[in-house]
C-alpha cells in the first residue's frame, strides 16, 4: 500500500529475495534511519550503502530527503535491494516527475530473483549425487 499523510510524509514498500522495507521519507538534511540505527551503522559494507543511495544520486537530491525505514527477512544485501526499491517508490510519489529517471535505471523494477527450492532425492536445488557406473 502506497500512501502518504499530512506531515509531508511518503510511504512505499519494497521487497527483494525474503526481505520487505517499509520506507518514509520526508524533506530534511539527508539522515537515514534503518530499524532505530544509523544507515551507515546498519549497513556495514559500502557497496550496500551506495545502492541504497542510488536513486537519490540520480535525481541529484542527495541530501535533501530524511528516510525512515523498517526491514525485515533476508540478509543485509536483500534488505539493502528492498530498501532501494521502497525509496523509488516513494519519491515517485513524491514526485511523479522522478519516475521516468527512475524507471529508466530499473529502480523501479522489482527484482524477481528467488532462491530455487531443493528437490527430494538430491543433495540441493541443482545439485546431483555422483553417478557410479559400477
Amino acid at each position: 500500500m502506497v500512501q502518504s499523510d499530512n506531515a509531508q510524509r511518503f510511504y512505499a514498500t519494497g521487497r527483494r529475495k525474503t526481505s520487505v522495507a517499509r520506507v518514509w521519507i520526508l524533506p530534511g538534511t539527508g539522515q537515514m534511519t534503518v530499524n532505530g540505527q544509523e544507515f551507515l551503522a546498519y549497513f556495514g559494507r559500502e557497496t550496500l550503502k551506495m545502492m541504497v543511495e542510488q536513486p537519490f544520486d540520480e535525481l541529484d537530491s542527495s541530501g535533501k530527503f530524511d528516510v525512515v525505514a523498517r526491514v525485515s527477512g533476508g540478509g543485509k544485501s536483500g534488505q539493502a535491494g528492498a530498501m532501494r526499491l521502497g525509496i523509488a517508490r516513494a519519491l515517485t510519489l513524491m514526485n511523479p516527475e522522478f519516475r521516468p529517471t527512475l524507471k529508466r535505471n530499473q529502480f523501479l523494477t522489482r527484482d524477481p530473483r528467488e532462491k530455487e527450492r531443493k528437490k527430494y532425492g538430491q543433495p540441493g536445488a541443482r545439485k546431483r549425487f555422483q553417478y557410479s557406473k559400477r
